[in-house]
């Protein structure tokens, strides 16, 4: 990803400046909880998002302009079209950080395309063109593999649609891949700017898949394959997105995770999100690794980013989370009788 600390205390900062958005529906504190404990959910199988982990990586290096990238980017749209109503892909050029010109593929996959209440999930599904944090320097000019930060939540947004078609809930789901979110500057650069970072983010911000389009609210899933995992309630999602970050954090705790989903406020960090909630206008909660030391974690943006860093424990746990908050509102709609 492209996360400091430098870069944490210039967004926090923007933010305490920014007018206040809206924060998305919640219940008042009078309206009885439910029983997430008792919720359905559909069938969400860890071992299958670990699967589809592994076929990301197959592809090597998901970096701009390679063939992992373009080969990766049929693959996303190949396996969401076997779960999902209609498949969008969103074609963008930008510039990266020295100048030079990318050429970037958005995806969003939807179920239910027609339904006026819609939920996003989104996660970024490029890789990081350069090793800058690897222990190693002789590495910090070479690519990431990025099993952790990039193929996880991709792998979370492709189990979670072969999951929720076979129970659809009772909302419309559009489920975003994000391109080129990880080439911002590299350490190494001599100049840096925000908007480096989060490119496709930015464009389908500004020009989405759906003139008008909106959501009731939107979930980023970023790094959320490593064990022993940790969520915090980070700043951006906590400003723009209040109610709904508030309400993941409650159920989580509900359901017996709240030692992973820590209801701790962290500093901001600049992630896809902060596009979707400033220039969308869509209350958006960022779910990523937040590691106690101050970091994301040990392999972040380094060269050991691979498969042994994903542990399908955590995957089960993000799923169950945000299903539950999902189903608890929105259940399946109930069968047609058969009988006259």
């Amino acid at each position: 990803m492209r996360k400091t600390l430098r870069l944490t205390l210039c967004c926090a900062a923007a933010i305490l400046l920014a007018a206040c958005h809206h924060t998305g529906d919640t219940p008042s504190s009078s309206t009885p909880q439910p029983d997430y404990s008792a919720v359905q959910l559909p069938p969400f199988s860890a071992d299958s998002a670990y699967r589809y982990v592994a076929d990301q990586l197959q592809f090597g290096f998901r970096t701009p302009g390679s063939r992992g990238h373009a080969e990766c980017a049929a693959y996303i749209a190949r396996q969401m079209a076997r779960w999902c109503d209609t498949i969008v892909t969103q074609d963008f050029t930008t510039t990266l950080w020295d100048g030079s010109e990318a050429h970037g593929r958005n995806i969003i996959a939807s179920i239910n395309p027609t339904a006026d209440k819609r939920i996003l999930l989104a996660a970024h599904w490029d890789s990081r063109l350069w090793a800058d944090h690897d222990p190693d320097a002789s590495q910090h000019r070479l690519p990431v593999m990025g099993a952790n930060d990039g193929a996880s939540g991709t792998a979370m947004l492709m189990e979670l649609a072969r999951a929720m078609q076979a129970l659809p809930p009772s909302v419309g789901v559009d489920f975003i891949f994000f391109d080129l979110e990880d080439q911002g500057t590299p350490e190494w650069a001599d100049s840096y700017a925000d908007n480096t970072w989060c490119k496709g983010a930015q464009h389908w911000a500004n020009y989405p898949h759906r003139p008008f389009y909106h959501a009731l609210y939107g979930v980023l899933f970023d790094m959320v394959g490593t064990a022993s995992p940790r969520f915090t309630k980070e700043e951006v999602s906590r400003h723009y997105a209040t109610a709904i970050t508030d309400k993941l954090w409650r159920v989580a705790a509900a359901i017996g995770e709240g030692q992973t989903f820590v209801s701790e406020a962290s500093p901001a960090i600049l992630d896809d999100h902060l596009y979707i909630n400033q220039v969308a206008g869509i209350p958006t909660v960022d779910i990523v690794q937040n590691d106690a030391t101050g970091s994301f974690f040990p392999h972040w943006h380094t060269r050991t980013d691979d498969l042994s860093t994903i542990d399908v424990k955590t995957l089960q746990t993000v799923a169950r989370v945000v299903l539950t908050m999902i189903y608890a509102d929105y259940p399946p709609a109930a069968p047609k009788n058969s009988l006259s």
